[in-house]
């Protein structure tokens, strides 16, 4: 079945995740996605253990299914003018260049793309942005976490901050990317013009300190290592039981007293110090040590689901073995497989046009050659730019 984007031609020149992230995201929803990655290959090819059988990381894999593969040099003139060629019947290009590569190429988007492709939607993820006080610096989702106060905010009191254990935010810079592609491919359609979107890691990890910038425009409060705990709702913690810890969040009084009847202590409810939520708050410490003391012999995983059964968030504190093969997990089909591949799917779906697996992804160059023969380059030409070093089929050594 085509998808939603079936007809929508997007090359790829991203590496490492926010990008290439972004470019999977097209994919899987049936755009055709080149991506073009440079003589010694995405670095993240490298980034293992584990790798498959192919000799491909798991990491890489993740982030690059649905892709065809080619390779080429854009620091020789004779790389570049292939790009051009291919971008004649390009819709979509995504880059992650340190700023100033493409201008320095001679293949900037104002100076050159622009005029050579005006319906051309060109996307750049980069760390900071081209200019400003930290414009060019170079970006990884760790270091922004830090620049970005992510950092500050995660942790406990006790143990200090730490960074996130997920890369959230590569992942939420490349879902913006994606978004801002689709609106501009929106906007083109009025227009008739591409345009040029700007999506960069510090401003993604801006837009995440939820309700942490409300809170100090409002009232000009500095956030606190909270831990589990939530600073303007209790309950809302991570609490111990015989087998796994549970989450449990009450978002009203009357999750709060469903919550209270559940754990056998209906009274605790009325009690003054937890009446309203704000009541709740200005006395965590002993409403927490109370609900500890009420969910400890509990069985994690059957409580939180009956919890949640009565209309009280939680969940158990599972690990990603557990997600990864839990029920309701094939139920959302959000772990995909083809030909040996296994990974997470797709969480945009569609009623008629759902995303899907195509193609799990690919060596190094497998799709050159085919590629430059779809943009019109004779078997010879072709010959003579891979014999050149021009494009590639094989990694270059270093």
């Amino acid at each position: 079945m085509p998808g939603a984007l079936e007809g929508l031609r997007v090359i790829d020149l991203s590496r490492v995740l926010g990008g290439p992230y972004c470019g999977q995201m097209l994919a899987d929803h049936g755009a055709e996605v080149i991506k073009i990655e440079p003589p010694q290959g995405d670095e993240t090819r490298l980034w293992g253990p584990p790798f498959d059988q192919e000799g491909i990381s798991a990491y890489f894999a993740g982030i690059n299914r649905n892709k065809r593969k080619i390779a080429l040099d854009l620091s020789k003139p004779e790389g570049r003018a292939v790009l051009l060629k291919l971008l004649e019947q390009t819709d979509v290009l995504i880059d992650n260049f340190k700023t100033g590569t493409m201008e320095k190429w001679g293949i900037g988007y104002a100076d050159t793309l622009s005029k050579k492709f005006p319906r051309l939607v060109h996307a750049r993820v980069s760390g900071f942005g081209a200019d400003g006080p930290m414009g060019g610096f170079p970006g990884y989702d760790a270091m922004v976490q830090a620049s970005s106060g992510l950092v500050s905010v995660n942790g406990s009191a006790d143990g200090g901050p730490v960074r996130i254990g997920v890369p959230v935010v590569d992942l939420s810079t490349g879902m913006n990317a994606c978004i801002g592609i689709l609106m501009a491919l929106y906007e083109r359609n009025r227009s008739g013009k591409g345009q040029f979107i700007d999506a960069t890691l510090y401003d993604s990890a801006i837009a995440l300190h939820q309700p942490h910038a409300p809170n100090y425009f409002s009232a000009g409060l500095k956030p606190k290592l909270v831990g589990n705990s939530h600073g303007s709702l209790a309950p809302y913690s991570n609490f111990p039981t015989k087998g796994r810890n549970i989450v449990v969040g009450a978002g009203n009084d009357g999750q709060f007293r469903k919550l209270c009847q559940m754990l056998g202590k209906p009274e605790l409810a009325d009690d003054p110090r937890f009446k309203t939520n704000k009541d709740r708050v200005a006395h965590k410490p002993e409403l927490e040590a109370e609900l500890r003391a009420l969910t400890k012999d509990r069985d994690g995983e059957s409580f939180a689901t009956e919890l949640m059964q009565n209309g009280v968030p939680s969940g158990a504190v599972l690990e990603v073995p557990d997600v990864m093969e839990h029920p309701h997990t094939k139920h959302r089909n959000m772990v995909w497989e083809k030909d040996g591949y296994r990974n997470v799917g797709n969480p945009v779906k569609l009623s008629r046009t759902p995303a899907g697996v195509r193609s799990k992804p690919g060596k190094f160059g497998t799709d050159t050659k085919a590629v430059l023969a779809e943009a019109g380059y004779s078997v010879a030409e072709i010959d003579t730019l891979i014999a050149t070093g021009i494009a590639l089929t094989e990694i270059r050594k270093a």
